[in-house]
């Protein structure tokens, strides 16, 4: 009994140390931004910490401004056209990679450079690329006759927050590429010879076969990058602040701007409250196709 017990009592301080670091760097803040929400802080009362508790006045607030609405539909824009370009170009790319051919390893490798340079420098590169004047984008189109006048990528309100889609799509193809080459691989090769033999190309393979299978992969994919796009906040900051006139602003930004630029912290809470309210709910559903696959 006594060393039941004790190997119980071994088996919770094993997890303590991962506990303690959860609480303390996630569950505090999470809680505190929580409480912030429904307060009334400004840079008036934040160091005399005279505050009061308002209710849903901060949330009230922030749906009654016509930014927080276009926010949330940049967001979601940005999210659904990063994912879909991303899983799309980077299942073509894995199923090309698969394919057995001398420089498949080193290519693949190469194809990761874009994934592994950190995000600032990305979108520090991205914006010089896409300058209205100097950027080399103008520059090809311009001589290959594509365009007369320079575009102005990231100062057109029409077009600046697909400039910043295109980025990240760059950014994530890679990682895309990865997950789904390893969904590839473990894919039954009996399946593909049997359809050999009954006359299928590389086209039905691909629609009746591949797809098929690869559909839980597929999934696992989409919701891990729409939970890793949604919250968005280095691309969009460094490229455009959220400009011109909110085209690119997102909840992150908008959060930020609230909180650090305007300095209504209680309104910022609000605002990244809903954000991490839209990212839980999502996070439970992938969660839920996780336990059913798991099931299966």
């Amino acid at each position: 009994m006594l060393k039941k017990l004790t190997n119980r009592w071994e088996g919770y301080l094993f997890v303590l140390p991962a506990v303690i670091f959860m609480l303390a760097l996630i569950g505090y803040p999470l809680i505190y931004n929580i409480i912030l929400s429904f307060q009334n802080v400004d840079l008036a009362n934040l160091a005399s910490g005279n505050k009061s508790f308002v209710g849903l006045e901060n949330y009230k607030e922030l749906l009654s401004q016509g930014v927080f609405g276009t926010s949330v539909i940049n967001t979601i824009v940005y999210t659904v056209g990063s994912v879909v370009f991303q899983i799309a170009i980077g299942f073509f790319l894995a199923v090309f990679f698969s394919m057995k051919f001398r420089f498949a390893p080193f290519l693949r490798g190469i194809m990761m450079i874009s994934w592994l340079i950190p995000l600032t420098i990305t979108a520090l590169l991205f914006k010089f690329m896409m300058g209205a004047n100097e950027g080399i984008f103008n520059q090809f189109l311009m001589t290959w006759g594509i365009i007369e006048d320079p575009i102005a990528w990231l100062s057109s309100p029409k077009i600046a927050l697909w400039s910043i889609i295109i980025a990240n799509i760059w950014v994530g193809i890679p990682f895309n590429m990865l997950l789904l080459s390893t969904g590839l691989s473990s894919l039954p090769e009996d399946v593909y010879e049997s359809a050999s033999l009954d006359g299928a190309n590389w086209f039905h393979k691909l629609i009746h076969i591949t797809i098929p299978l690869l559909k839980p992969v597929l999934l696992v994919v989409m919701m891990l990058g729409f939970i890793y796009t949604f919250k968005v906040f280095d691309l969009v900051f460094v490229m455009t602040g959220g400009g011109p006139i909110n085209s690119t602003e997102v909840l992150s930004t908008l959060a930020y701007r609230y909180s650090f630029n305007e300095f209504q912290f209680s309104l910022g809470a609000a605002a990244a409250n809903v954000l991490f309210l839209i990212l839980f709910v999502v996070s439970l559903i992938y969660l839920s196709m996780i336990r059913k696959d798991e099931v299966n």
